[in-house]
């Protein structure tokens, strides 16, 4: 016997959705990233955002090196995704081959960090996945193109917005089909939506720190 799939209004993606709208608007809305897409700060304040991302993103590729066999996270870690590489690439044209030496992690960076790295299981991996990497899908696409005219970036400097080999619509409707199909129990589910609130969170603040130092 099948079982029959949820009404829309009951799906995963759905429920995500709606449940952390306030949170994505206010992320989507913020000063610093609208500055920087009209190339109105210094390519130091863009090169500062790039640093931020890459401590977040080493720790979030690390979680997800620790559950690549997880039965559920496991599915999430798509070699396709990882921007570590890109991001490396990236401050090395713009900070220069000793870059490690120059990048600094902002406060609120340090407790984004320290949250991923506390991860151990596969609804909070997921939570902070689908955070990250369904934005840059999304506004990124149009984030990307826009740094890059403002700066004058011609595939050197902004590689972390091209994901090779994706395409962003059709990966975003893969992406919530996959969400879907995890049979979670209604802690987990629950455990999964107030992550990705926490996740929304983090980022806006580091969004805040990097508007207080250059906008």
């Amino acid at each position: 016997m099948s079982v029959a799939d949820p009404p829309e209004a009951e799906r995963l993606s759905v429920r995500l959705r709606t449940g952390t709208r306030a949170e994505h608007d206010a992320a989507q809305g913020s000063g610093f990233l609208d500055k920087l897409a009209a190339g109105r700060l210094p390519l130091d304040a863009y090169a500062d955002l790039a640093a931020q991302h890459w401590f977040i993103y080493d720790a979030l590729e690390r979680a997800g090196d620790v559950l690549a066999d997880d039965p559920v996270a496991g599915d999430f870690v798509l070699p396709e995704l990882r921007r570590v590489p890109e991001l490396e690439a990236d401050l090395a044209f713009l900070n220069g081959p000793h870059w490690r030496d120059r990048i600094v992690a902002r406060a609120a960076t340090v407790g984004y960090v320290g949250r991923i790295q506390a991860i151990d299981r596969a609804e909070t991996f997921i939570a902070h996945h689908y955070t990250r990497y369904l934005g840059d899908l999304s506004g990124g696409q149009y984030l990307g193109p826009a740094i890059a005219r403002g700066y004058g970036l011609n595939g050197d400097g902004h590689r972390f917005f091209v994901f090779d080999g994706v395409r962003p619509p059709a990966f975003r409707t893969r992406y919530r089909e996959m969400l879907d199909a995890i049979r979670w129990s209604p802690v987990e589910e629950e455990t999964f939506l107030a992550e990705v609130a926490e996740a929304y969170r983090h980022n806006i603040a580091v969004l805040a720190d990097l508007k207080e130092r250059w906008a």
